[in-house]
């Protein structure tokens, strides 16, 4: 029955609580010490302490339940020390929920003319002013400690799209090594220190299956409260991620979160979340709105086109968020043209919102045994064009 507990697994600082499962597809509920998100769950990105125009309240509106932080860029703006000292990351952004930063290992290795890597850790220059700065397993923990977000993740090395098979193996290497490194730091402040944070491993390995199998045995046996697969949605075709996620998720623990990141389509969410995939976390939502181009039941709709100059319909028609309601394309399109601000911010809210609507109806699925079927029709809706 939904609502009924078939699996727990539980740390001292997140507890797991797996509700249902409909084929691979899971059902579940985390519990951090800033509150409980529900699973499947989409976290939309805060890159910065904030997600890019729209407030902690519209994000409660529109039913998002944990938002994502970048180390990376909270560490050179504002600062770990700022953020620690007016009580951690969800207490300084007003957001009082649940929150996860990323180790900020993606944004240092994608400056390939600014960073130097070898296996202490990466050397690489600020994006804003070109100050030299270090990145290594143990201080990425130190740093993410004091950001204070209830999950954080290991330090692990994104190998580029296309690479070669030594890289990829360099890559997994330096993962494991890191991983290791990292959480025996973590483990020893933790015994000091206890601040209720989950570290969760991430596994690499490009789209070679032997490399994803190896670092997934590496990092499942150092025995994290969840895990990640890093890596993907960097290049890669879709049936390569998906053929990657379907050989490597074989080896994940039953019991604990499983993470994919960066990955957001929607049609990607709903087949990672066929294979047990239980938290996403993309950009896309955001950037895209701020660029003319909103996510709808029916497809993604370019709004600023000169097609829906006189177009009095809502952004989606099957839509109840506040923005659908109330504002037309015709008038968003207007605003955008004119760069006015509020066409980003209603065009965002919509597109979160959307996300969020799409989750809910995933985890209703699931508590029915009605995944497959809630798939299929939403994407055979998705990708028609009848409404745009």
């Amino acid at each position: 029955m939904a609502g009924r507990a078939v699996d727990i697994a539980m740390t001292a600082s997140l507890l797991f609580n797996l509700i249902k499962k409909d084929g691979a597809a899971r059902r579940g509920a985390v519990s951090t010490g800033h509150g409980v998100f529900q699973t499947p769950a989409f976290m939309p990105v805060g890159t910065t302490g904030a997600v890019k125009a729209v407030t902690a309240e519209d994000l409660e509106e529109c039913g998002a339940e944990i938002i994502l932080g970048n180390t990376y860029h909270l560490y050179l703006r504002p600062g770990s020390p700022l953020i620690k000292a007016r009580g951690g990351l969800a207490r300084f952004t007003s957001w009082n929920k649940p929150t996860l930063t990323d180790s900020g290992g993606y944004q240092v290795f994608s400056m390939q003319d600014l960073n130097k890597i070898n296996d202490e850790g990466v050397i690489f220059r600020s994006h804003l002013d070109g100050s030299s700065h270090h990145f290594y397993p143990e201080n990425v923990i130190d740093i993410q400690r004091e950001i204070g977000a209830d999950i954080i993740m290991s330090f692990d090395q994104c190998a580029p799209y296309p690479c070669e098979e030594r890289q990829a193996t360099e890559a997994v290497r330096r993962t494991s090594a890191w991983a290791a490194r990292g959480l025996r730091h973590f483990e020893n402040w933790e015994t000091r220190d206890p601040t209720g944070i989950a570290l969760f491993g991430i596994v690499q390995g490009s789209v070679y299956p032997h490399l994803r199998r190896l670092s997934a045995e590496q990092i499942i046996a150092l025995n994290f409260p969840g895990y990640a697969v890093g890596g993907l949605a960097v290049g890669e075709s879709k049936a390569e991620m998906e053929d990657t996620l379907a050989g490597v998720i074989q080896y994940f623990p039953f019991d604990k979160p499983r993470y994919l990141m960066g990955v957001g389509y929607p049609e990607d969410i709903l087949m990672a979340v066929s294979y047990g995939i239980d938290m996403f976390d993309c950009v896309l939502p955001t950037r895209n709105a701020r660029t003319g181009m909103v996510f709808t039941s029916q497809g993604p709709l370019v709004f600023r086109n000169a097609v829906y100059a006189e177009d009095d319909r809502p952004l989606d028609l099957n839509c109840d968020c506040r923005v659908c309601r109330r504002y037309s394309r015709a008038y968003i399109r207007h605003l955008y043209n004119q760069q006015e601000i509020t066409a980003l911010i209603l065009a965002t809210y919509h597109s979160l919102y959307y996300f969020q609507n799409l989750m809910r109806g995933i985890r209703r699925a699931l508590d029915t045994n009605n995944f497959e079927t809630f798939r299929r029709d939403t994407l055979e809706k998705y990708r028609s064009d009848t409404q745009l």
